[in-house]
């Protein structure tokens, strides 16, 4: 007679197998699954595109205007996403907006609400209508329904382009990113904020993590921009402006440099003071994380994009050759800042409390927390950025002296 096997005590007994040194029942199962992953990364393209978009208006860095738009829309398509792989987590994700409703101020997780809510609605939100309002309003008068009826309620019917109110809305434009890059610094510090402060688990309590967390994602947020700005320009046939390119790099390459000696000094912080935890969490990194960790992000995700950079600006390299060096590097870092977010969340997980055994993390194909569900997270921000990108186009599409005569 065949006997039915449950498909949940199957999935145990297989995790089970992978299962090393002793460790509790109830630490078998890795709570936290790869759409938590999702979530920091997606936190930290948001902040590093924003950060590069602030280097035109506060630092008055000229060579990267060109992309300016474009990082803000980036970094709004990835916030609007950003909250879903944590609504996914939930039992009730219905009931999330009650954090709103009754606060607890106590809990840092529930502060994100707060958190997001201004730098979605008081930060980008703002810089961006005030970015485009001369520009929408202009559009509106030569465009014909849908477009035209759209641009007009974006800009709430307003019709003022003269010199006094374009030269408010640029003061207002500095103001706010002047705001928001604090704002930037703040949503992502705290992701690693909520990790640094969990002080049981030895992996994530470290007064380093919210400076780790903040660094390596403005260099994915960079790499995005660039990425981005690389396949969107010969998209449209037109050339890369490589003074922008290399500037952008060069700025990528300085945050590369940064990260890698914060997560260096981390790493000889954890061996100096040499804790109970300290041969647990060997053992987690040569058996279960070698992979993710010593290949993926440290090898390809750091030092190989660190020594092209390295050679790009030793070498004089011509302009085709430093277009492909730049196009891999930004690829891998991409590659590498998601095997760091995988190796913090996943990575914190897999080892007992007792510092004894260490267990698997099996990840499903389907689900609302599967394999699937993940891709579908990290691609939605790209299908949100393309209708950004009809609402506001992050180029002159419009000749400009049409523009103007529509303004005269």
């Amino acid at each position: 007679m065949m006997t039915m096997v449950n498909p949940v005590t199957e999935k145990m007994y297989e995790m089970l197998k992978q299962v090393t040194g002793y460790i509790y029942p109830n630490e078998i199962e890795v709570h936290w699954s790869i759409v938590v992953v999702v979530y920091p990364y997606l936190t930290g393209l948001v902040a590093g595109a924003f950060i590069l978009a602030s280097l035109v208006k506060v630092f008055n860095v000229k060579e990267v205007q060109s992309v300016y738009k474009l990082s803000l829309l980036t970094a709004l398509a990835f916030l609007l996403i950003a909250p879903l792989p944590l609504l996914l987590h939930l039992g009730h994700p219905e009931r999330s907006y009650e954090i709103f409703l009754s606060p607890n101020f106590t809990s840092a997780m529930a502060m994100f609400g707060f958190v997001y809510a201004w730098y979605l609605m008081v930060v980008l939100l703002l810089e961006i209508w005030f970015t485009y309002r001369k520009d929408l309003i202009l559009r509106a008068e030569h465009e014909h329904f849908p477009m035209k009826w759209v641009h007009k309620i974006v800009t709430l019917f307003s019709t003022d382009v003269s010199e006094k109110a374009v030269h408010f809305d640029k003061k207002m434009v500095k103001g706010i990113t002047v705001i928001g890059i604090p704002s930037a610094f703040l949503l992502h510090g705290y992701v690693g904020f909520i990790f640094g402060s969990i002080k049981a688990n030895p992996w994530w309590s470290s007064v380093l993590m919210p400076i780790v967390f903040l660094f390596s994602a403005i260099v994915s947020g960079i790499a995005l921009v660039i990425l981005l700005y690389m396949i969107i320009t010969p998209f449209r046939k037109e050339e890369i402006d490589m003074k922008c390119l290399d500037k952008m790099a060069s700025f990528l390459f300085y945050a590369v440099i940064i990260d890698f000696s914060l997560e260096f000094l981390d790493f000889i912080h954890r061996l100096y003071e040499s804790e109970e935890s300290i041969k647990i969490l060997g053992e987690l990194v040569m058996n279960k994380l070698f992979i993710s960790l010593i290949i993926i992000q440290v090898l390809l995700g750091m030092l190989i994009p660190l020594g092209v950079m390295i050679s790009i600006k030793l070498m004089k390299f011509d302009a085709e050759l430093r277009k492909l060096l730049y196009f891999v590097s930004v690829i891998l870092i991409q590659l590498g800042i998601f095997a760091t977010r995988w190796n913090v969340v996943i990575g914190g997980q897999m080892f007992s409390k007792s510092f004894r055994g260490l267990t698997t993390y099996k990840m499903e194909f389907t689900g609302m927390e599967g394999f699937l569900m993940a891709m579908l997270l990290l691609v939605l921000p790209f299908f949100v950025l393309a209708i950004l990108f009809k609402i506001f186009p992050p180029w002159d599409s419009a000749p400009q002296q049409e523009l103007e005569a529509v303004a005269d």
